[in-house]
């Protein structure tokens, strides 16, 4: 495998920008892997991690662009290197002329504006919200690899000022019906809901607009926020605004595991809470006395029956039995199988839903691995090779650095597909694709030809690949969610709108 690299110094551009760069360069024929990103520390780890080291990549500093691709041969490592200029003038051309370049910049435009959204490195991302934070703007900080300490010292100004800091790494919020990051088009109605989970958020809003009900809002916090360290800071001014909010009648909390002294200071405050919430906090197994106005959800597909039951007072499953013709391919499958295949690989773009299908299959009494676990004992030692059950959040940093996240660019994820579909073991490839703004403009099409390629193989080695899949979006979303389901299920997928669902059945398959 050839790798190469180049430097260019005081060339700063943001992450949003650079994601583009890099999904350009990885639809040249032969690339394999590259990054586009700045100097900073974390990064240079990051680029490590991949292999390309350098002493010049150690005297980098944080305002110089490096630019990694690794590939088939050397000469088309230096092609794409030598032409870098050409992929840094397509994202250039399509922005706008009036796009500003800095805070000042962007503030001056828009003296009105009571929201910033910002999306540079982690490094910078800090002293940006704090510019923001300071001039009285609410805040949604996309970046990750923003320090723990910064954040929370972040979230102590935002709570002093009466703003909310949602974030950093928050992936989906809907303010006043607004769509920001990833979001889905879904109505406006009575049911608010608090995500430290951008996935979840969205396979929960999603499932609530099909349920024919509504979303006031939808406040993201960021995946660290129900730490210990952080506290829930987010969250508990997040709920003070919704049980405040004329429109909102019923609260939903969707996360991770908390920590454990934050959900006991979550607990008390919703004892005071006036208004019905549900909680669903997956993997997380401690009971929660929260008062007589809380229901707990193990899932997403129940906080969602419980929230519209809430709302409408007439009960709402949001869970539907598998179809007959479901269970019918499943069997055939299983006919045709190789002994040696036995175990589910599910290759997640949704963090959330990674834990999710974790916690399905704990409940069903099967063990799974995964990059990251819900039980620190299956933790895998490398995440790029899978050990029987295993499960990957392919949006984990080790897969994103200086990449698009896989909702954008299903490069990464088709690679891994190939592979876990040639492996002897695998019997059910489990898959979720998240439609909405911002994510990639076609997400079953960017994999369908690996998925094909993976049951074809199967078959030709004496056994049968099956496909199980989820489909997150509502039919409003520019992706069109009848039409990617569809082509899914043409090309012998089985098909759910939910997630969870998704999990059941493929747990019900290895059994």
């Amino acid at each position: 495998m050839a790798r190469g690299f180049v430097i260019r110094k005081n060339q700063y551009f943001d992450s949003v920008f650079l994601m583009g760069v890099s999904k350009r360069i990885a639809g040249v024929k032969g690339v394999r892997q590259n990054a586009v990103l700045m100097g900073s520390e974390a990064n240079k780890k990051l680029l490590a991690d991949i292999g390309v080291e350098d002493a010049r990549i150690d005297a980098a500093q944080p305002n110089d662009l490096i630019v990694a691709v690794i590939a088939d041969r050397q000469e088309t490592v230096d092609e794409v290197l030598a032409n870098l200029d050409a992929y840094l003038q397509a994202g250039v051309a399509s922005s706008t002329a009036a796009r500003p370049h800095s805070f000042e910049e962007g503030l001056a435009q828009k003296p009105q504006a009571n929201l910033a959204v910002i999306s540079v490195p982690g490094e910078y991302a800090a002293q940006e919200a704090r510019k923001a934070l300071r001039a009285g703007l609410h805040v949604f900080l996309f970046s990750d690899n923003v320090t723990i300490d910064d954040e929370l010292a972040l979230k102590r100004l935002a709570a002093e000022k009466g703003l909310l800091l949602m974030g950093p790494d928050c992936g989906t919020s809907l303010i006043g019906g607004v769509g920001i990051g990833f979001a889905n088009a879904v109505r406006r109605g009575p049911v608010g809901a608090i995500g430290a989970a951008g996935t979840g958020l969205q396979e929960f809003t999603s499932q609530v607009h099909h349920a024919g009900s509504g979303i006031s809002h939808a406040v993201g916090t960021g995946s660290h926020d129900l730490s210990d360290h952080i506290g829930g800071l987010t969250t508990l001014m997040a709920l003070d605004a919704l049980e405040a909010d004329p429109q909102t009648k019923v609260i939903a909390l969707i996360s991770k595991p908390p920590g454990a002294q934050t959900l006991a200071r979550l607990a008390e405050r919703l004892r005071r809470c006036t208004k019905p919430v549900v909680g669903c906090f997956l993997g997380a197994e401690q009971e929660i006395d929260a008062g007589p106005n809380f229901r707990r959800a193990r899932l997403i597909d129940e906080a969602v029956e419980l929230a519209v039951t809430q709302v409408t007072g007439r009960p709402h499953s949001a869970a539907a039995a598998f179809a007959p013709e479901q269970m019918a391919a499943g069997e055939r499958d299983a006919a045709a199988r190789d002994p040696r295949q036995r175990y589910v690989r599910g290759l997640f773009a949704g963090g959330t839903f990674c834990y999710q299908a974790q916690q399905v299959f704990r409940d069903a009494g099967l063990e799974v691995h995964s990059n990251t676990p819900l039980d620190p004992r299956f933790r895998l030692a490398d995440p790029d090779h899978s050990v029987g059950h295993t499960f990957v959040d392919m949006g984990d940093d080790r897969y994103t650095v200086g990449r698009p996240h896989p909702m954008i660019d299903g490069t990464v994820r088709r690679q891994r597909i190939l592979a876990e579909g040639r492996d002897p073991e695998t019997a059910v490839l489990l898959l979720d694709f998240v439609l909405g703004y911002n994510a990639s403009p076609d997400p079953v099409g960017e994999l369908l030809g690996a998925i094909v390629e993976a049951k074809q193989w199967a078959q030709e080695h004496e056994g049968a690949l099956t496909v199980v899949a989820s489909v997150c979006g509502t039919d409003g979303d520019p992706q069109g969610l009848d039409r990617q389901m569809r082509a899914l299920e043409e090309n012998g997928v089985i098909v759910f709108r939910s997630s969870a669902q998704a999990a059941r059945f493929a747990s019900a398959l290895v059994e």
